[in-house]
């Protein structure tokens, strides 16, 4: 810059005293750029104009022979080296103290080293001390989940298995820190030779040898604000169970920290928040500062729920089903029970549950908050159907159709109809859940059905209303119940071999059903462990031709389930039941009791076992005794979910009062089981083992879910 101001100011000075521009002994240079006559009288110089720039032929210089040799140059005395031989350089002698690493077949290796040989081209070579890498057995599993030599093929390429080789040996170095070994170092090398590393192996191979060094502790530990919870910093800080000198571990990091959040979410910390982990590696003390800060935002204790849809699943109802009272101290976790209780009713398609601070913490008292719940609809109109066969039962078809919040909150409509062999109905059903507390339901039920069974006929009106806690898919529980009333007018009658109807009879029933049922199995669907035990209770009032009877039917069932392996499942069942109090004439028929069918004695009819009339046909009785034991065996078939079941059921149905085990019916066969992940679909092929004159001589079921 100070160049190009230095020139512009010459010019200016030069425009402004055109006398002392140049004078007439300038040199030639300045001369041709602008004569004497220019100086003289500018104005005429310049009125001559500016040569339109055309040159004449004769002013061109020569063109230039690219064959002709070079003119003679006088001022260049270096000889031209075409005729010049150079004189040759002495050899180096060689520099016997410089030695390089042989990486080939005959590199040196730690002969105390323990080897472990993953594959026939991968080793890993390990200290023989065991005490230097304590974590060796888990860190090779983790190795061999990981390693891109086993995962990938190289195709006996030794180009392609060195490529694999340095990913791997990242990985290795990535491990040892995950360790705490950051100090650790892994020498890789290859063998190409046939049997070269001792395994007597041909083809290209990779060997690691792996020292750890020292493994590096746990140094200043800063957890932030954590120390603000007074009330629960010992608790808090016991949750986190990282002390200052232990082993350090990048894994355990992650796992106390998990602690750490959730011993705040359940004890009263809905906003506690915590920065991801730091650690500074200190190579000199061989030692890592974990930086975790928290902070822990103070405690509170649960206000009310709120809803977003008050008209639809309002707040109210939706604390009837949480699993917390406004006053308790806080926890995520009932928070979270209460999310999936919600998506547990089929009515919405999302649920997000907010903490909302309604009043803060004070000096030593909690504050509260109110869990604000946003919620999404989700269809709420259902069409279902399913269909099933048996031997004795013939077709069953069933469809149905709902509204599941058609009465908010959760109050369902459903009409239903069944179309059979045997059976046809038609019905209504009320349902509302979560009445008065999780799980328990309210149902009404009015239907009208026609059976036509080989043991009877009947047409049977009934209203039925249960309030009962059952389990479900998602919340299996331990204790399930169920009471109810039932009226019931049934029109029935008997018939006999050949067909010919008994006179029909009209029955009005009234009852009032009990159950309750202990279930200690670990699937509702396809249990493996563990065992159900239910009993069912009904006091009846029966008014029939004119007459009132009074009786107690009564039921037992146990069910066990026990695994024996990964592939089987040894189940067993036992029933029990009894009618007391009335004669069996008293009894409608379709309130008897009766043994045969998929869901009981397999290999006989629906219904076929028991006492019959004179023309042999069943006619119920007022006792019944069932068992049943079958071997659940997986396969390997479609993915493991292809199971043959093998099975050994036997029943009786008496006319006494207890059962006389006098006339046991046993059947045999084999099944097969599909699990869809949902639930077993189910077809059982069984047979008579002393059949009756009137039984089939195989049975065929089929069905969703087992047996029993």
């Amino acid at each position: 810059m100070r160049k190009i101001s230095a020139a512009l100011a010459a010019s200016a000075a030069m425009l402004a005293v055109p006398v002392m521009a140049q004078d007439y002994d300038a040199p030639a240079s300045l001369e041709d750029l602008i004569p004497d006559e220019a100086v003289d009288n500018p104005e005429d110089w310049a009125s001559q104009g500016v040569s339109d720039g055309t040159v004449e032929a004769e002013d061109l210089p020569p063109e230039v022979d690219p064959d002709a040799p070079l003119a003679e140059m006088p001022s260049l005395t270096v000889p031209w080296p075409n005729d010049t031989e150079l004189p040759k350089l002495a050899p180096l002698s060689p520099d016997t103290s410089i030695q390089f690493a042989d990486f080939g077949d005959d590199m040196p290796r730690r002969r105390d080293a323990d080897v472990e040989t993953l594959s026939d081209e991968l080793t890993l070579a390990f200290p023989s001390d065991d005490d230097l890498l304590a974590e060796r057995e888990e860190f090779v599993k983790r190795f061999t989940s990981l390693s891109t030599i086993l995962e990938l093929d190289d195709d006996d390429s030794e180009a392609r298995l060195a490529a694999q080789a340095k990913e791997d040996e990242k990985l290795l170095t990535r491990l040892l820190d995950i360790y705490g070994y950051y100090d650790g170092q892994i020498f890789r090398s290859a063998n190409a030779a046939a049997g070269g590393d001792g395994t007597g192996q041909s083809g290209p191979k990779i060997r690691f040898d792996i020292l750890p060094g020292v493994q590096y502790k746990f140094g200043a530990i800063d957890l932030g604000s954590l120390s603000d919870a007074t009330a629960d910093y010992d608790m808090l800080r016991g949750r986190f169970g990282i002390q200052t000198g232990d082993p350090l571990l990048s894994d355990v990091i992650e796992e106390e920290r998990d602690d750490l959040d959730r011993a705040l979410g359940e004890n009263g910390y809905p906003f506690a928040h915590m920065d991801e982990p730091e650690l500074l590696i200190d190579h000199a003390r061989e030692e890592g500062d974990l930086s975790l800060l928290v902070q822990p935002g103070g405690k509170y204790a649960f206000g009310t729920v709120t809803s977003n849809l008050p008209d639809f699943l309002s707040g109210q109802h939706l604390a009837r089903v949480a699993r917390f009272d406004p006053g308790q101290t806080y926890q995520r976790s009932l928070q979270d029970d209460l999310r999936r209780a919600i998506m547990a009713t089929g009515l919405v398609s999302s649920a997000t549950l907010t903490p909302v601070e309604r009043e803060a913490p004070t000096q030593g008292a909690p504050g509260t908050v109110d869990i604000a719940v946003e919620l999404a609809k989700a269809p709420l109109r259902t069409i279902a159907g399913s269909i099933g066969y048996g031997t004795g039962e013939g077709f069953r078809a069933q469809a149905s159709w709902e509204h599941r919040n058609l009465f908010p909150p959760e109050g369902m409509l459903r009409l239903r109809g069944i179309a059979g062999t045997r059976e046809q109905l038609a019905g209504v059903t009320f349902r509302r859940n979560n009445v008065k507390g999780r799980d328990r339901i309210l149902t009404l039920d009015a239907f009208a059905t026609t059976k036509d069974f080989e043991a009877y006929e009947a047409k049977t009106a009934s209203l039925v209303g249960t309030y009962e806690r059952q389990s479900t898919l998602l919340f299996q529980k331990p204790l399930g119940w169920s009471i109810g009333a039932e009226l019931i007018a049934t029109a029935e009658r008997e018939r006999d071999a050949a067909g010919n109807k008994a006179p029909e009879e009209t029955y009005l029933i009234a009852a009032l059903p009990l159950y309750g049922q202990v279930d200690m199995s670990d699937d509702l669907l396809d249990p493996k462990q563990g065992y159900r035990l239910s009993t069912r209770l009904s006091p009846e009032i029966s008014r029939h031709n004119g007459s009132q009877s009074i009786y107690l039917r009564s039921q037992i069932e146990g069910t066990y389930y026990q695994s024996m392996s990964d592939r089987i499942v040894l189940a067993a069942r036992a029933k029990l039941g009894s009618i007391r109090g009335s004669s069996i004439t008293n009894i409608a028929p379709s309130r008897r009791f009766y043994a045969g069918g998929g869901g009981s004695v397999r290999g006989y009819g629906y219904q076929a076992i028991g006492p019959s009339d004179s023309e042999g046909d069943p006619s119920g009785g007022r006792s019944l005794v069932e068992f049943s034991l079958e071997a659940r065996i997986g396969t390997g078939f479609f993915d493991g979910a292809l199971s043959v079941v093998p099975f050994v059921d036997a029943g009786a149905v008496d006319s006494s009062q207890t059962p006389t085990f006098s006339d046991i019916k046993v059947g045999a066969g084999l099944g097969i089981r599909y699990n869809t992940g949902f639930g077993p679909i189910r077809v059982d092929v069984g047979t008579p083992i002393n059949p009756g004159p009137n039984d089939a001589p195989i049975g065929v079921y089929v069905a969703f879910g087992q047996a029993f």
